[in-house]
């Protein structure tokens, strides 16, 4: 029997470049998560992609961060999601998600990890003289930055370079290499799921 593909949902906070390089490779998206209204919303809906605010209520010290992953899987859980996809998603979550999708919530990060975790990636490597910098795609896991890499690549960092002219062209390598990878990680799901179900020996 053949399993049916992964259904991949991705999560969303910005413009939504990184879920427009998601869409324009070809990969069917389900559904986009997003914690708040923004321009990945319009992306979505252009792709003919359902979409669903959890709009995230709080950004000060009374914001449940727990209570709002659970309505973040409580809607993946909606539109039947396999497969997370962060894509600059600009809440961190609690364990709840990593319980229920364990080993399959991907990300990307813009540094060599483990080099310079944290949200001032690009920032931190021109700080610190590093010549090569470039883009990680891992497993998401609870600790942040952390999880088991599954495709890098460098960029080199050029004399004058600011944080912008850095980051743009780390952005050229993360559109490419992310759904490259993402593809490549729906493929495998699937490929295990058949085997798993008999449908390949």
């Amino acid at each position: 029997m053949i399993a049916e593909p992964p259904r991949l949902g991705v999560l969303a906070s910005g413009t939504g470049t990184i879920l427009g390089a998601i869409l324009d490779a070809g990969i069917p998206v389900r559904a986009v998560i997003l914690d708040r209204v923004c321009p990945a919303a319009a992306l979505a809906d252009e792709a003919g992609v359902q979409t669903e605010v959890v709009e995230r209520e709080s950004y000060g010290d009374d914001f449940d961060r727990v209570a709002y992953t659970h309505r973040v899987v409580e809607a993946l859980k909606r539109h039947q999601i396999d497969v997370v996809a962060m894509a600059g998603f600009g809440t961190v979550l609690a364990s709840p998600i990593f319980e229920v999708y364990p080993g399959r919530i991907l990300n990307t990060h813009p540094a060599l990890l483990p080099s310079f975790k944290g949200w001032h990636a690009v920032r931190d490597a021109i700080a610190f003289g590093a010549k090569v910098t470039g883009t990680t795609v891992h497993i998401a896991t609870e600790e942040v930055d952390a999880g088991p890499i599954l495709a890098q690549e460098a960029v080199r960092v050029e004399p004058g370079d600011s944080e912008e002219t850095l980051h743009e062209r780390i952005k050229v390598v993360e559109r490419r290499l992310y759904p490259e990878t993402i593809r490549q990680f729906l493929q495998e799901i699937q490929l295990l799921e058949e085997i798993q179900r008999g449908g390949i020996s």
